[in-house]
C-alpha cells in the first residue's frame, strides 16, 4: 500500500516541502530509514540524520530549521511526533480491518451477544451474557466471564483475562496476559491466628479509550467498583488494587503498584516502580518519580515528590545532593575539631 507526500500531508494538516508526490510504502526511524520509508523528526538530537537519512520522507516540526540541504520530501506539522502517531494509528487501523469473524473453535453461550464486524479469535472464551460492542476484537485464548461487557472498538489481545461482571468501555486496548476483576487482596484476622477471606463481591469498570499494558492486574472491589476512568494510560506488569481509582489521562509506568481504596486524580504522572499505599488520595496533575514510596496523601495539585518516603521534589534533590558532600563535610569538621585543639591547648600554656 503506497501513499503519497501530498496524500500524508493532509491526513495530518502539515505542509509540504519538496516532491507532493513523493510515494512511500512503510515507516522506518529516522537514522535507519530507506528508499520508500516514512521517518520524523521531533528529538533535536536526531538533527544529523535529517541530512543523511535515506527516507523518502520526514515529518518535521513547522519550526525545524535546515542547515544544510535535504534530499527527503518533507512534511512540516505542528508537531511531529503527534503527527507519526496518528499516522501509526491510521495504518493500524487498516491492518485490523481486516479482522473480522468469528473462528474455530470458539466457546460462545447462547445468551451472549456479539456486534457487528467483531472478531473473535480461535480458542477465545464467552460466557453467559457477554456483550461485545460493534468492532470489537477479542484475539485468540482470550477468556471473558459471565456479564461482561466489552465497548465498541475495544481491542482484547490474546490470553486476557476478564472476570465476571466487569465492564470495558469504548475504544479500550488490553494487552496479552493482563487479568482484569480477580479478587482484591482482602482477608480478616482471625483470633486463632488464621485469615479469613473477605469475599470480593464488587466488579472492575474501565471507561473510554483507556490502554492497558502486557501482564497487568486489577482487581475487582470488595464492594463496588475498582475504576479507571477515560483515557487512562497503564503500562505493563502493573498491580491496581480493591477500589482503586484512577483519573482522566492519568499515566502510570511498568511495575508501579497501588494499594487498596487510594484515589488517583486527573492527569497524574506515577513512574516505574513506584508505590502507593492504600486509602490515600493523589491530587489531580501530581507527579510521582519512579521508585518513590507515597505514604500520604497529596492534596496539592501538581505537586512533584521524590524518595521513600516520598517528599517534594526539589527538596528531595537538595538532600540527596548534601548527602553526597557529607564526607568532605566530616573532614573539614575534623580539621575544625584539630584547629580547636590546637587554640585551646594554646590558650592552656
Amino acid at each position: 500500500m503506497e501513499f503519497s507526500a501530498a496524500q500524508i500531508a493532509q491526513l495530518i494538516g502539515g505542509k509540504v516541502e519538496g516532491n507532493p508526490d513523493a510515494l512511500v510504502r512503510s515507516f522506518g526511524k529516522i537514522e535507519e530509514a530507506v528508499n520508500g520509508e516514512l521517518a520524523f523528526l521531533a528529538n533535536p538530537k536526531y538533527e544529523d540524520f535529517l541530512y543523511t537519512t535515506k527516507a523518502s520522507v520526514i515529518i518535521v516540526n513547522d519550526s525545524q530549521q535546515l542547515k544544510q540541504p535535504v534530499d527527503a520530501t518533507l512534511i512540516r506539522a505542528a508537531d511531529a511526533y503527534s503527527a507519526f502517531a496518528i499516522l501509526l494509528e491510521k495504518y493500524q487501523q487498516l491492518q485490523s480491518l481486516q479482522l473480522t469473524g468469528i473462528q474455530q473453535p470458539v466457546y460462545i453461550h447462547a445468551t451472549a451477544k456479539t456486534g457487528d464486524n467483531v472478531y473473535i479469535g480461535a480458542f477465545a472464551y464467552l460466557g453467559e451474557n457477554v456483550v461485545v460492542g460493534d468492532g470489537a476484537k477479542i484475539y485468540p485464548g482470550a477468556y471473558i466471564g459471565n456479564n461482561v461487557v466489552i465497548g465498541e472498538n475495544s481491542v482484547i489481545h490474546p490470553g486476557v483475562r476478564i472476570y465476571h461482571g466487569c465492564a470495558v468501555g469504548k475504544n479500550v486496548v488490553i494487552h496479552a496476559g493482563t487479568v482484569i476483576g480477580a479478587d482484591g487482596f482482602g482477608f480478616a484476622p482471625q483470633k486463632d491466628g488464621s485469615l479469613k477471606k473477605v469475599p470480593q463481591i464488587g466488579n472492575v469498570i474501565i471507561e473510554d479509550n483507556v490502554e492497558i499494558g502486557a501482564n497487568s492486574t486489577i482487581d475487582r472491589a470488595t464492594i463496588g467498583s475498582t475504576i479507571i476512568k477515560s483515557g487512562a494510560k497503564l503500562d505493563n506488569l502493573l498491580q491496581i488494587a480493591h477500589n482503586v481509582e484512577v483519573g482522566n489521562n492519568t499515566v502510570i509506568a511498568a511495575q508501579a503498584g497501588i494499594s487498596g481504596s487510594t484515589k488517583i486524580g486527573n492527569n497524574v504522572m506515577i513512574g516505574g516502580q513506584a508505590g502507593i499505599v492504600g486509602h490515600i488520595q493523589i491530587a489531580d496533575g501530581s507527579k510521582i518519580n519512579a521508585q518513590s514510596g507515597v505514604s500520604k496523601s497529596i492534596k496539592v495539585p501538581n505537586t512533584a515528590v521524590t524518595g521513600s518516603p516520598a517528599n517534594d521534589y526539589t527538596a528531595s534533590l537538595r538532600s540527596q545532593a548534601l548527602t553526597k558532600n557529607l564526607p568532605n563535610l566530616e573532614k573539614r569538621i575534623k580539621e575544625l575539631e584539630n584547629i580547636i585543639k590546637s587554640l585551646t591547648a594554646s590558650n592552656d600554656k
